[in-house]
């Protein structure tokens, strides 16, 4: 099973490796031009052995990579606290994230484009707090007994997330929910009602696409399981699919695994309702119709 730091480590080597051919420069010449021993550049392209941002900056210096979006985001990739100045807000929450919910969030956070298949729930991204919370309490063993700090502090996480909606430029965010996520009575009926409302707000924003897959559609590609397509800026080798588990999540980077999931969600947005079909059902839903 692939984990994201390995993901990561390995993606951050393959644009690495392509940068500096790009610059028409082997391995060799590459650890000189930075004072390394070849073998280095080599464990870093292959993903054997993470790489510290100052390092990141070396070779891309050396390769003269100029575009600052491309920079940032392999920093990132290779554990930046302030990748081109942004502060990773997350780690102050290290104590009570789990490492591959870490990487998922700094993924999301340097994505242009994430296109998302819920099956259960809303995504995190387009939650209310209340229903956050319910959804927290029920997804995360142990709360009880830990105290409300830690119930506290991942629903703060939870929304924090969400300022990607409103950065500059904004996430662009594609939504095909089943009809399960907005029957399901999650926190109760107050709860529900107004995580319905907040999906109306969302889905009139301009970089937000949301789509409900009726019941009435049967049987689809996505019965197996919701999954999340990352997106970004620059390149398209940095993509990457994300399929949740109960203790764990899986990381699909192959170019295979990649078109089918694409085209996977672009048939589910076919037999899906059109957005403002989609807009009256949630209404019709809230209101009891």
């Amino acid at each position: 099973m692939q984990y994201g730091p390995a993901v990561r480590r390995r993606k951050l080597g393959a644009e690495l490796r392509t940068l500096r051919a790009e610059a028409g420069l082997t391995s060799g010449e590459a650890a000189r031009l930075v004072g390394w021993h070849q073998s280095k550049v080599s464990r870093i392209e292959t993903g054997a052995s993470g790489v510290k941002p100052p390092d990141v900056r070396l070779l891309l210096d050396a390769y003269q990579v100029g575009d600052a979006q491309l920079r940032d985001m392999l920093l990132v990739l290779a554990g930046s606290d302030d990748g081109g100045g942004r502060h990773h807000w997350w780690h102050a929450y290290r104590g009570v994230l789990p490492p591959a919910y870490r990487d998922f969030i700094s993924l999301e956070s340097q994505a242009s484009t994430i296109r998302t298949l819920e099956t259960s729930v809303v995504p995190g991204l387009l939650q209310t707090p209340e229903y956050a919370r319910a959804v927290t309490r029920a997804a995360v063993g142990g709360l009880d007994n830990d105290g409300p700090e830690r119930l506290d502090a991942l629903v703060q996480v939870r929304l924090a997330r969400q300022d990607i909606l409103r950065a500059d430029p904004p996430l662009e965010l594609s939504v095909v929910l089943d009809e399960a996520v907005v029957r399901r009575e999650v926190g109760g009926p107050g709860v529900m009602a107004r995580q319905l409302e907040r999906l109306t707000e969302a889905a009139q924003l301009p970089q937000v696409r949301l789509q409900v897959l009726p019941f009435a559609a049967g049987a689809h590609i996505g019965i197996t399981g919701p999954f999340v397509i990352f997106s970004f800026p620059s390149t398209s080798d940095l993509d990457v699919v994300v399929l949740d588990h109960l203790t764990s999540s899986l990381y699909l980077e192959r170019k295979e695994d990649l078109e089918a999931y694409s085209e996977a969600f672009n048939t589910l947005q076919f037999h899906a309702l059109s957005p403002e079909d989609s807009l009256d059902y949630i209404a019709g839903i809230r209101d009891g119709v």
